[in-house]
């Protein structure tokens, strides 16, 4: 892709953590250096998108909401175009580093185009249970990263841990996963380190030492 931000996409179920995933990595983000911007999907509502503006995490202008009208994973694997075209209109107005586009809440076969994003995230989570590792869909399988959200929250439902563990390195052995929870701030650290290793690598960070 040859446009200057890094664009990282973020998909994952109605429910599993991915705004809330945004709004932990903004200000990891933004004491990195580093400006943001933020596109979010959705159906026929903008909710998330206010809800990352009315957080106080980032500039409202630097929040753009789409409303797909459809399928959620049209607008980030079928036909892109839409999702593009905010990235490209953010791109024009303001200098920005990276820009975090989130899928609206979609099954577990949701994935991104190549022409929308350089590197995505699908998140999943204990609380629907231990099952969707073993279903084998294609965003688990193919996510550049995958974040199992809530293993807080795994013995209060039933879940099985361990075994989520063990069918995501049977499923995903070469590829990178990482378990959290994402209530608590620090649930983010590790993935902002990995992206920053993974798909930041070209970005110039400021030194605070």
């Amino acid at each position: 892709m040859s446009a200057k931000a890094v664009r990282i996409g973020i998909g994952g179920p109605v429910g599993s953590g991915k705004t809330r995933l945004i709004e932990r990595l903004l200000p990891l983000i933004h004491e990195a250096g580093l400006k943001p911007a933020v596109i979010t999907n959705d159906l026929v509502t903008l909710e998330d998108a206010m809800r990352v503006k009315a957080s106080g995490l980032i500039e409202e202008t630097l929040v753009v909401g789409v409303e797909t009208g459809a399928c959620p994973h049209t607008a980030i694997r079928e036909d892109p175009s839409v999702n593009i075209q905010a990235a490209d209109a953010l791109e024009r107005d303001n200098p920005l580093d990276l820009i975090l586009i989130e899928s609206g809440g979609d099954n577990l076969a949701a994935t991104f185009s190549s022409e929308l994003v350089d590197y995505w995230i699908f998140v999943i989570d204990c609380a629907a249970g231990d099952d969707i590792p073993r279903k084998r869909g294609l965003g688990m399988l193919q996510a550049d990263l995958l974040v199992v959200n809530k293993i807080d929250l795994a013995p209060h439902v039933g879940a099985d841990l361990n075994r989520i563990r063990h069918d995501v390195q049977v499923n995903r052995p070469q590829k990178t996963t990482i378990y959290t929870n994402l209530r608590s701030p620090e649930g983010a650290s590790e993935v902002f380190a990995t992206l920053k290793r993974d798909a930041l690598f070209g970005v110039r960070f400021i030194d605070r030492a």
